[in-house]
Parts: C-alpha cells; structure tokens; sequence
C-alpha cells in the first residue's frame, strides 16, 4: 500500500511540474514571438535540466524571465473597464532607463505688423531637454512556501503574479487620474461645484453640471473631440436618478469601458479619483487620508494634452532554498511609469460635489 501511494504521489507531481513548464513555456515563447509548442518543449527541458522546486519534481522551476514578460504584456493591454487610460497617447518608445526626455520650448517668436524699421531684430528660441523621471511602484514581499508549492492544488505562483500585477495595476490608474485632475481652482484649469439637490450632505451632479463642464472646455477653447470625463460612482448614481437618457445608455454601450456621449464628452466611470477639499476647493496631496470636509470628484480631460509611458518591471525572488529557517520563497514586483499632463492649462477640470452644512 505504501508502495503503491509513493507512486501515485511521484506520477501526480511529475504531471503537475511537466503542466507548469508547459505553461511557463508556452507563455515565454509567447512574450518571445515563437510557436508555444517550441516554449513547451524547451520549458520542459529547461525543468529536467536546471533543477526543482520542491525536491522530487524537476520541472517545477521558476522562471523569472516569464513572470516578467508577462506582467510587461499586461501593462501594455488595454483594460476594458478603464478605457479612460487606453485613450491616452504612450510615450513608451522614449523611455531611457525609467526617464523620459522631454523638449521645453523656449517661446514663440515675435510677430511684427506693419514693419518699417531695418533691420529686423534677431530673436533666439532656445529649447532646453526636460528629463522626467517614472514614478515607481513596489508590491509588497508575499511568501511562497515549500510545503504551499508541495501540496497546493493549483497553480500558486500564477495566482500570486497575477493578484501582483492587478493590484499594480490599480495604483497605477489610481496615481495618473490624480495626475491629470488640476491641483486646485484657476481659470486655466477650474474645479467646479454641483448644483444639484440638497441630499443632507452635499448638492447633487445633475445635467446642468455637465453642461457647466461643456462650458468651461468651450471657453478654453479645447477641441471638440478627443474631450473625456471620469466620474466617480456619487455623481454616477446623480444621473442615474435624474436623467432618463444618461439611465438608457448605463450598462449598454461598453465598449472599452464607455457609458455614452453626453455634452461631447466620452464618459467613464471610475472609483479611484481623487478628493478634493470642499472649501478651498484644492487637490488632497497623493495618498493623504480623506476627512469630512473633503469630497470626491469627477475630472474631464483632453487626450490631446496627456501622456503616459511605461517603464521597466523587475521581479524581484529568493528561493526557497536558501532559507533554511522558514523553507519559503518570497515574490515581489516593481513597476516603472508615470502619467501626466503635457500643459497644465486648458486641458483638465474636475467638479466635486457642494458640501450642504446644517
């Protein structure tokens, strides 16, 4: 009996170490550019050849430059519930090791009328580099033991990448929105009120407030097209109340994650937008605790007007092996990018609800 369950034991983890360099394989051949199969067959090989985690099961090997690859893929395909993002234009191909370089024009010339005076003035236009430096985020160290890997039914280091590089993910759209919303009220960039119903809390967004939006992009003369705004869910659940059109198109068009076209805005919603102070109307600094006196707020944008770039992922791993005290692996993530605007005038507006107080 004995016999016979080390043998079953030895066939199921030799099946299960084969499917995972399959898998790793394929993946890497994928990211690559060659056939899967080939990616099978070397993910395999590669297995029997470089070693095993746990002992006993020569193909379960981690390879760092499949993990890598694929959270580089993901960062470069598009999410469909955040189709805001994807709008905006990639500077990935100036990216120079995490910095992108910009070029600071030094002004327009002077334009004479009527001239009559010779000869003409000479004036120098001097443009100077403007490097930037990609913001980096780190996930947090998970552990990865032997004994999880030895036993575990499914496969526990995909599932740890992919949570990884979600939750990478998600801070990263939460940190560009809260790049392109304006710091605080100026004219070249407004933060708006509501002016909706009086909740008990604060004034609610109604069709108005879109149209106010409208005007504000109008008068700042920023094309017809290309213009988006990123509602949070208050001002979402607003409209969904009050206006019957705005209610039809919710949950039908959603196509990359857009509601509808309303105002000659493309609108989305999305929960990571950033909160601003209800009475000085400023921006909360980035990842500052929210109080009562603060509310959240939807922000419109020009495509035209914003970048965003992805830098290099590195994954970062220790094995097992060479912790003799716990017997555990340990995964983590960093992640290089940033999204900004390229002029922070006339590109950008946010609206936060007016707070009502008793």
């Amino acid at each position: 009996m004995k016999l016979f369950k080390s043998v079953f034991l030895a066939i199921a983890a030799f099946v299960a170490s084969v499917a995972f360099n399959s898998a790793a394989g394929a993946a890497l051949a994928s990211v690559a550019g060659f056939s899967p199969a080939v990616g099978i067959i070397g993910g395999n090989v590669a297995g029997f050849l470089l070693g095993a985690l746990p002992k006993g099961c020569a193909c379960a090997t981690v390879f760092t430059e499949v993990w890598t690859g694929e959270m580089v893929k993901a960062f470069r395909t598009a999410a469909e519930s955040l189709g805001w993002y994807d709008r905006i234009k990639s500077y990935d191909q100036y990216v120079d090791n995490d910095v992108i370089h910009f070029t600071e024009l030094g002004g327009d010339p002077e334009v004479l009328v009527n001239n009559t005076t010779y000869p003409l003035d000479i004036e120098t236009l001097t443009d100077a580099d403007k490097p930037i430096s990609l913001d980096h985020f780190d996930t947090t160290a998970t552990p990865v033991t032997d004994d999880e890997l030895h036993a575990c039914s499914y496969d526990k280091m995909a599932s740890v990448q992919e949570r990884h590089r979600e939750a990478l993910k998600e801070k990263v759209r939460q940190k560009a929105i809260h790049a392109i919303a304006p710091a605080e009220n100026k004219t070249e960039s407004p933060v708006l009120l509501t002016t909706g119903a009086d909740d008990g809390t604060r004034k609610k967004f109604i069709a108005a407030d879109l149209l106010a939006l409208k005007k504000s992009f109008d008068k700042m003369r920023v094309p017809k097209k290309d213009r988006v705004l990123v509602m949070c869910s208050d001002h979402i659940n607003d409209l969904l109340e009050t206006e019957q059109k705005f209610k039809e198109h919710y949950n039908i068009n959603q196509t990359e994650g857009k509601i509808c076209r309303l105002y000659g805005f493309d609108i989305y919603e999305y929960d990571g937008t950033p909160h601003y102070n209800a009475t000085t109307k400023k921006k909360l600094a980035w990842g500052a605790a929210t109080a009562d006196t603060d509310m959240q707020a939807s922000v419109a944008f020009y495509v035209g007007r914003m970048m965003k770039a992805n830098g290099s992922v590195q994954f970062y791993y220790s094995e097992a092996s060479k912790d003799p005290l716990y017997h555990r692996n340990l995964v983590n993530f960093r992640k290089w990018g940033i999204c900004l605007p390229l002029s922070d005038k006339n590109c950008t507006v946010a609206i936060i609800s007016e707070k009502v107080t008793k």
